[in-house]
C-alpha cells in the first residue's frame, strides 16, 4: 500500500513515528557500546560520607569491568541541594549519575519550601543500591553513657542539650528522637555528617545520630560512645549496642537508603545498561568489602520502574514522619 492509500491519520503520525524509532535506535547505539568514556558519580555529601564511600566502591567495581575511569564529584552543601541539582542539570547521556539518599529524593520536598530540583520529573531512576540505620553517638568524654541518661540530661537542661546533622536521614532520626522521648533539644545544622562528627568530637555539640560508615570508625578507635542503634534490629557491626527503641523510646525506628539516578530523559537503553552495571557492582567483593560490609549496609537493588514506586512511597512515608514530628518547612 502506498502513503496516499493511507488514512490521514496515519499519514499524518509517520513523521512522530519516525521520530521515535530514530530516538530509541540512537538511545540503543549509545548503549552498545557504553561506557566509552569516563563515568562521573555526583556525590551530593562531602568525602567520608557513606555516600562517598559508597559511590567509591561501587566506582572501582565498575572501571574493573568496563576498564573506564569512575570519577566520584562531591558536591556537598544546601542539604544535598547542590550535588541534586548539578546531577540534574547535565546532560542525558549516560555519563552522569547522581549517588542519591532518601534526603535529597524522599525528604527534601518536606523539609524546604524551595527545592532546586524535581525529585520525580529532574530525573531518571536507575536503581535502588542499598538500606541501613543509624547510631546515636556522643563524645566518649561525656558523662552520658545510655540513651535513658542523655533523655534525663536533656530534660534536665530543656533547650541547651544540643545535636548536629548533615543530612535529612540525620535530621529527621533527631527530630523524631525529640518528639517520641519527650526532650526539647538544640539543633545545630552542617553541610555533612562528616563535619557534624567533627564537632562532636571537638566538643561543640553534644549528640548526633549519624550513619553507620561515618561513626563507626570514630567509635571503634574510643573517640565516639555508641549510645543506641535507630533501626528496629540491633546492627551486627555493633550487637552490644541496643535499639534505641529497646533501650527507652519505644516504637522509635528510621534509617536511611541510597539510590542512582540519571538526569531525566537519559535514553532508556542507557539507563538499563547503568542499571546492569551498578547492579553487579554492587554484588562484586570490590563493593562488599570496601563498602557493605564495613557499613553494615543491606543489598537493596530494584528495576528503574521499581525504585519509581518505591520513591514515591517513601516521599509519602518520610512526609507523614517530618509532620507528625513537627517539623516546619524552612
Amino acid at each position: 500500500m502506498s502513503f496516499t492509500k493511507l488514512p490521514k491519520v496515519a499519514i499524518r503520525a509517520i513523521p512522530a513515528l519516525c521520530l521515535a524509532f530514530t530516538a530509541t535506535a540512537s538511545g540503543t547505539a549509545a548503549a552498545a557500546g557504553f561506557p566509552e568514556k569516563p563515568i562521573r558519580f555526583v556525590v551530593p555529601f562531602a568525602a567520608g560520607t557513606a555516600t562517598d564511600q559508597l559511590a567509591r566502591a561501587l566506582g572501582q567495581a565498575i572501571t574493573l569491568e568496563t576498564k573506564q575511569q569512575v570519577i566520584v564529584d562531591n558536591r556537598p552543601g544546601g542539604n544535598g541541594f547542590i550535588g541534586a541539582n548539578e546531577a540534574a542539570r547535565a546532560a542525558p547521556d549516560g555519563y552522569t549519575v547522581l549517588i542519591a539518599t532518601n534526603t535529597t529524593h524522599a525528604a527534601a520536598e518536606h523539609l524546604y519550601k524551595s527545592v532546586p530540583f524535581d525529585p520525580v520529573k529532574s530525573f531518571a531512576p536507575i536503581t535502588a543500591l542499598g538500606k541501613g540505620g543509624q547510631i546515636m553517638v556522643v563524645n566518649a568524654a561525656s558523662p552520658v553513657t545510655s540513651v535513658g541518661s542523655f533523655i534525663a540530661l536533656a530534660k534536665k537542661e530543656p533547650g541547651k542539650v544540643s545535636f548536629g546533622s548533615g543530612s535529612s536521614s540525620s535530621r529527621v532520626a533527631g527530630e523524631l528522637f525529640q518528639q517520641m522521648a519527650g526532650v526539647q533539644l538544640l539543633h545545630v545544622p552542617y553541610k555533612s555528617n562528616t563535619y557534624a562528627v567533627t564537632d562532636l568530637l571537638g566538643g561543640q555539640i553534644q549528640m548526633m545520630i549519624t550513619d553507620t560508615a561515618t561513626g563507626l570508625p570514630h567509635i571503634k578507635s574510643g573517640k565516639l560512645r555508641a549510645l543506641g542503634y535507630s533501626g528496629s534490629t540491633r546492627s551486627p557491626l555493633l550487637p552490644d549496642v541496643p535499639t534505641i527503641a529497646e533501650a527507652s523510646v519505644k516504637g522509635y525506628d528510621v534509617g536511611y537508603w541510597f539510590a542512582a539516578y540519571a538526569p531525566a530523559k537519559t535514553p532508556p537503553p542507557v539507563v538499563a545498561r547503568l542499571n546492569e552495571l551498578l547492579t553487579r557492582a554492587a554484588k562484586s567483593p570490590t563493593a562488599h568489602s570496601g563498602f557493605y560490609a564495613l557499613s553494615g549496609t543491606s543489598i537493596f537493588l530494584t528495576s528503574p520502574e521499581e525504585l519509581t514506586r518505591f520513591q514515591l512511597a517513601e516521599s509519602k512515608k518520610w512526609g507523614e514522619i517530618i509532620r507528625k514530628a513537627g517539623i516546619e518547612k524552612e
